[in-house]
């Protein structure tokens, strides 16, 4: 299997990113309005925790969805997944520490975290629009930090509109290299077909 057939099997099983992002998305929100109704606190200890929900939810998501919900057992592509998918809710230890310096830093920091988790997803699906997500929610996280750095829940907010939009951009683009239906190829997932 060579690579541009793998990351073609990681966009089939994932929707190009499609439930992940609107996983993250909904997660994202969820803070952002919990630090407005709830306190700061709230809201980090949503991103927190929720941070480690992501993964098994977009795997329930896309169990429900019909299709497989991961990839086949020793596929070339599985193990960089997973050390992947782990990288974002262990970084976001350097967000709470930032917080205890200065807790309107908690959400930028995150931001910066989480963008920087996406940029090895450019390489895992094949597509570049990860790499504009990474950039964009770094760059984000930094501007926010400098420019408006006592609005806390504004990157929260930011950051699930912008999680969101890319959830709509990715299923596009997926579906565009595969045509209508996007199924570009029929990865072996035990006889689960998408």
């Amino acid at each position: 299997m060579d690579i541009a057939e793998a990351q073609r099997d990681v966009r089939g099983v994932y929707a190009g990113g499609f439930y992940g992002q609107l996983v993250a998305s909904a997660l994202w929100l969820l803070a952002a309005g919990a630090s407005m109704v709830i306190s700061h606190t709230a809201g980090v200890v949503t991103l927190l925790a929720g941070g480690t929900l992501i993964l098994p939810i977009t795997t329930l998501v896309l169990r429900a969805s019909g299709g497989p919900a991961s990839l086949p057992k020793g596929h070339p592509m599985a193990r960089l997944a997973m050390q992947i998918a782990f990288t974002a809710p262990l970084g976001l230890l350097v967000a709470v520490a930032a917080a205890g310096y200065r807790m309107d830093w908690f959400f930028p920091a995150s931001m910066i975290i989480v963008g920087a988790h996406y940029l090895p997803f450019t390489f895992l699906y094949g597509m570049p629009l990860f790499a504009a997500l990474g950039a964009l929610l770094s760059l984000g996280g930094v501007a926010l930090a400098l420019w408006l750095p006592n609005t806390f829940p504004t990157g929260g907010w930011l950051t699930g509109c912008v999680l969101l939009v890319f959830a709509f951009l990715l299923r596009r683009s997926h579906r565009r290299s595969t045509g209508a239906d996007g199924n570009a190829t029929a990865v072996d997932t035990g006889g689960a077909q998408r």
